[in-house]
């Protein structure tokens, strides 16, 4: 008999008979939906992480810290240093001929959870005059733009949903002063969603300051940025580190996505352990059910290679199906969601958790992992099991 038609015949047999087994068919479905949707559910806050602070950076832009930091808020630069920068080649010009480039500075407050209560870091942004030119990704939704003076703040919208005190017309204390809350702001769903945005002059008047974290400038194009970098590093009054804001971005989302693959992948194998001890005891319930059934079929020539494919087929299909339902589970509670987490500087980024297809399938991998390995051995004993003894069982 063709090899071909004896597993379809015999894994045709095996799936007739699952809603017989129902109860322990269904372990395995259960048992591998739970690990797809754990494993799936973190990767999304990972992926959606990864993405919200990367889309912050564009090619033509790049940022400028103090030698040797790794960070805006463990920089510092002078005024001058800043004049300096700003002057260098290879930075585009407004129509009055001045760099469009804006000198930053970076405070933190505790502001309260809106889930919570608990307090935690969020980022106000001190830009420059020319802020908006650099940014144009940033546009109001609601309220006005801030007054350069004035101690006026625009919210990120990803702040705003997730922190009490922060809607337009609001009012916060920053250093014993009272800040209004003006207008609220989109940037295509970046980083800078989670921050509060003010008059950088204001700010550092505020808080007492004359330095600088960052100077974040527009470059005529991406290919600027080399001879803009040459031009600052090689400068004997400067001591600065230049990099594409895109790049500074990546480097910053790495820890924290990192850590958040690694507690999907630990939380995830423990719990497909679980699945697959599931599984394999499932498998043999399977097999020993259907002893005299799969001797029966050898004895009228069916082969060994046919039951053992037979079983591993209706081990993977079962898998399959728990793991879309896992990745369906996942994609209905969590996709999209807005959460928040701690960014590279101890700050709070708002984000959105995102599954995305490349997780449904790498979801769908890890349970044909599952379920071939749970559905091997119990295929290789159906397949040992001598046929006369197999007859004589009861």
């Amino acid at each position: 008999m063709n090899m071909l038609r004896q597993i379809g015949a015999v894994t045709w047999m095996n799936l007739r008979g699952i809603p017989q087994r129902f109860g322990t068919s269904s372990v395995i479905v259960i048992g591998i939906a739970g690990v797809v949707a754990v494993l799936i559910s973190v990767l999304a806050m990972a992926t959606g992480f990864t993405h919200t602070v990367s889309a912050t950076g564009r090619a033509d832009r790049a940022i400028v810290l103090r030698g040797g930091s790794d960070s805006e808020l463990a920089s510092s630069l002078a005024r001058e240093a800043t004049l300096t920068i700003m002057d260098a080649p290879g930075i585009r010009k407004n129509s009055e001929g001045k760099a469009i480039a804006s000198a930053e500075t970076v405070v933190i407050v505790d502001m309260p959870k809106k889930s919570t209560d608990s307090g935690a870091n969020v980022t106000i942004r001190g830009v420059g005059p020319l802020w908006a030119a650099l940014r144009p990704e940033i546009h109001i939704v609601s309220g006005r733009l801030f007054k350069p003076g004035l101690r006026e703040l625009i919210v990120g919208r990803g702040a705003q949903s997730q922190f009490k005190g922060l809607d337009v017309g609001s009012h916060i204390s920053l250093r014993g002063s009272d800040w209004t809350i003006v207008g609220t702001f989109e940037s295509n769903g970046d980083s800078h969603e989670s921050e509060l945005l003010a008059d950088g002059e204001t700010v550092l008047s505020a808080y007492r300051r004359n330095l600088y974290q960052s100077v974040i400038v527009l470059l005529d194009s991406p290919a600027s940025f080399d001879a803009f970098k040459t031009a600052l590093t090689t400068n004997p009054q400067l001591s600065v580190d230049v990099q594409r804001e895109r790049d500074y971005y990546a480097h910053q989302s790495e820890r924290m996505t990192t850590v958040l693959s690694f507690v999907a992948y630990v939380v995830g194998g423990i719990m497909a352990v679980g699945a697959l001890f599931g599984a394999l005891n499932t498998m043999y319930s399977a097999v020993s059910v259907r002893t005299r059934e799969i001797a029966t079929l050898r004895a009228i020539g069916f082969g060994a290679s046919a039951v053992v494919l037979s079983v591993l087929i209706e081990a993977m299909l079962l898998s399959i199906l728990g793991a879309l339902i896992g990745a369906g589970l996942a994609w209905v509670f969590f996709n999209g969601n807005v959460v928040s987490t701690l960014g590279s500087n101890f700050t709070q980024v708002v984000f959105r958790l995102a599954v995305s297809p490349s997780l449904v399938v790498l979801g769908v991998l890890w349970a044909c992992a599952i379920g071939l390995i749970g559905g091997l051995f119990p295929a290789i004993r159906a397949a040992r099991l001598p046929v006369a003894t197999a007859l004589r069982a009861v």
